[in-house]
């Protein structure tokens, strides 16, 4: 199939973006790297009246540790993450993340800010921000404004972007020292959306108890969110299997896959649980917690 016929427009500058954004909100769409948004429309699954091509803005694509920050141009590709040794050292969760994203083709192409901005369950980065505590910086007619991540995600495919601003930068706290994360996927093959996934992020203290704990689940809720409960089981206790496996549970408990292709209900609240666990101890391991 072929998408509907729309307008094309390929800005130089965010503010001569959002202006065009501003005069079609309904009918107007930001395109970045194209990987989740030219499918839908190919497909007449979405359409739109004008695309916006962001990719001949300058100053979004960067990875840089500033201010506390890891912070992440809103059009940095895929790739540049998985080729980043600063991403491989100081951030192993979000190397693991990028590593099982589609296929090189399409990290060469696909954005982060992309990533986040599709509002899709499916996709990894929520999950993975999520547990990290990112912050989301848009860009709109009224100026800058800074999303927390745990706000940023509304609904299937619906964010708290309006339809006049631009993700413009993900900022990422520099986890504490002895933190340590992870991310496990299962899929049915390589470059598939996941069956289940799972992010964790943990920070053990100088007597190896768990003082900060981050765990979130992939494509088995309609929502990106963070499992609360499973989150609180952790704090204050020193990680074993005993503990890392009632967390996955509950994080499990707390989900609501639908059936379809890739496994029924039951199946993937399973595999949600011990990915959980799977990635808590992982993330326990890299915090220096063995």
């Amino acid at each position: 199939m072929i998408p509907s016929s729309f307008d094309y427009v390929s800005p130089t500058s965010i503010a001569e973006a959002v202006a065009l954004l501003a005069r079609q909100p309904d009918g107007a769409k930001v395109l970045s790297g194209g990987q989740s948004l030219l499918p839908l429309l190919k497909l007449r699954l979405g359409q739109v009246e004008k695309l916006v091509d962001i990719g001949r803005i300058p100053g979004l694509e960067y990875l840089k540790e500033e201010g506390g920050m890891l912070k992440i141009g809103g059009r940095t590709r895929e790739a540049a993450l998985e080729h980043s040794a600063l991403i491989a050292t100081r951030y192993p969760i979000l190397h693991d993340t990028v590593r099982v994203i589609a296929d090189p083709i399409v990290r060469n192409l696909a954005t982060v800010g992309g990533n986040l901005a599709h509002g899709d369950p499916g996709n990894d980065h929520p999950a993975t921000m999520l547990v990290l505590g990112a912050q989301v910086v848009v860009v709109g007619p009224k100026g800058e404004r800074v999303i927390p991540i745990d706000q940023f995600f509304r609904g299937l495919f619906a964010t708290a972007l309006e339809p006049d601003e631009i993700l413009t930068e993900i900022r990422v706290p520099t986890p504490p020292s002895r933190s340590g994360g992870a991310y496990v996927k299962l899929e049915r093959k390589v470059g598939d959306y996941a069956t289940a996934a799972a992010a964790a992020q943990v920070t053990l203290s100088a007597t190896g108890v768990i003082e900060r704990a981050g765990l979130a689940l992939t494509n088995v809720n309609p929502v990106p969110q963070r499992a609360a409960a499973a989150e609180k089981h952790l704090i204050g206790k020193k990680p074993d299997a005993a503990l890392l496996n009632e967390a996955g549970r509950l994080a499990a408990e707390a989900s609501s896959p639908n059936a379809d292709r890739r496994g029924q209900v039951d199946y993937k609240k399973e595999m949600a649980r011990v990915l959980a666990a799977r990635a808590l101890q992982i993330a326990v391991d890299r915090a220096g917690g063995r």
